[in-house]
């Protein structure tokens, strides 16, 4: 139990994937050190005793997933939510049933409305043939309240260079970088969301924030600006963080007051936190598999469009496209460009 003067109400270990609060659904944490490329972008090395098509065990410290010659996810359906994809190392290729296709990583960020239903493929080429090809990232599942769960679906780049991040020094000049995905901190707001997201409402209070404190750094994290927020803090790298009064050894998920400021002190590494925080939608959940909606029925009806559908049936010649070698980039569906280099 907690007292009303400790601000950690409850923490839990850090699963496969991270159990998150309403608004969010999930979090995964994808960190794998794949070695170098092949002339096809896979890793150049034996797949051998790999359970091709479902590897997930993380042999010599990496995962093909559902990919059979490149890693990654090939294409899947999506209907009720949103998806929003950080990609901190490496590279990731979309490509979806509206045409749309992308590149990006180095901290680039893709926010994707499902609505009434997409297919998507989410591939991790391995563009260096010479050198290791770490793939980190995490993937974030927000959900949308009903009025909003066909709406048609829109994905969204926020490039690195848009992404605010505010720095703070404590007393001691140590360092805290908060990179602002999404809400507003120190006058610093994110880029906007897709226009039907639960976050681009005004009083939803969304924020999706990665924290990196320097060792024994100091930050106060102010309270949250809607008194219904619930806020989480993933602790997921470091040797030891203090939050408040509460000392954690272990890597947690900690859910904190949102209606104070929240102190935390870093142990003697370099330590990272991923803050979700967000007013509750507060209506049933019911997923099975990929799809999220607020019934049995309609999770009936989502199976029934998308055998009939496809959700606009699949462009590609493949159901695991790669994009080449080119650099970072994004082709919407209406056929706008945005390149942004390698």
């Amino acid at each position: 139990m907690s007292s009303r003067s400790d601000v950690v109400l409850e923490t839990r270990p850090l699963g496969f994937p991270w159990e998150t609060a309403d608004p969010f659904l999930f979090c995964v944490h994808h960190d794998d050190a794949y070695p170098a490329g092949n002339e096809r972008m896979g890793p150049a090395a034996s797949l051998a005793g790999r359970n091709i098509g479902q590897d997930f065990a993380g042999k010599d410290g990496w995962r093909m997933y559902h990919g059979e010659v490149v890693p990654g996810f090939p294409q899947h359906p999506h209907r009720g939510f949103e998806t929003v994809t950080i990609v901190r190392r490496g590279l990731i290729d979309h490509a979806d049933s509206l045409g749309a296709a992308a590149r990006f990583g180095a901290g680039d960020v893709q926010w994707l409305t499902a609505g009434e239903g997409i297919c998507h493929s989410e591939m991790f080429p391995l563009l260096d043939r010479t050198n290791p090809n770490p793939v980190e990232l995490f993937q974030i599942w927000l959900n949308l309240p009903a009025e909003d769960k066909l709406v048609p679906p829109h994905f969204a780049m926020l490039w690195s260079s848009t992404i605010p991040r505010c720095t703070f020094l404590d007393e001691a000049g140590r360092s805290t970088e908060v990179t602002v995905i999404a809400g507003q901190l120190d006058g610093k707001r994110a880029p906007s969301p897709p226009p039907r997201s639960w976050a681009s409402r005004p009083d939803t209070d969304v924020a999706i924030w990665s924290i990196r404190m320097a060792p024994g750094a100091a930050w106060t994290l102010p309270k949250a600006a809607h008194p219904q927020s619930v806020r989480t803090l993933y602790f997921f790298k470091g040797a030891s963080l203090r939050i408040g009064e509460h000392a954690l050894s272990g890597h947690v998920a900690a859910r904190v007051r949102s209606d104070v400021d929240v102190r935390l002190e870093a142990g003697d590494a370099e330590t990272e936190i991923l803050l979700l925080q967000g007013r509750p939608i507060g209506q049933p959940v019911v997923q099975y598999g990929p799809f999220v909606m607020n019934s049995r029925e309609q999770i009936q009806r989502a199976m029934m469009d998308y055998q009939r559908t496809r959700f606009g049936g699949w462009p590609w010649t493949s159901d695991d496209p790669v994009h080449g070698r080119e650099g970072r980039f994004a082709r919407h569906a209406d056929g706008r460009v945005e390149k942004v280099g390698a």
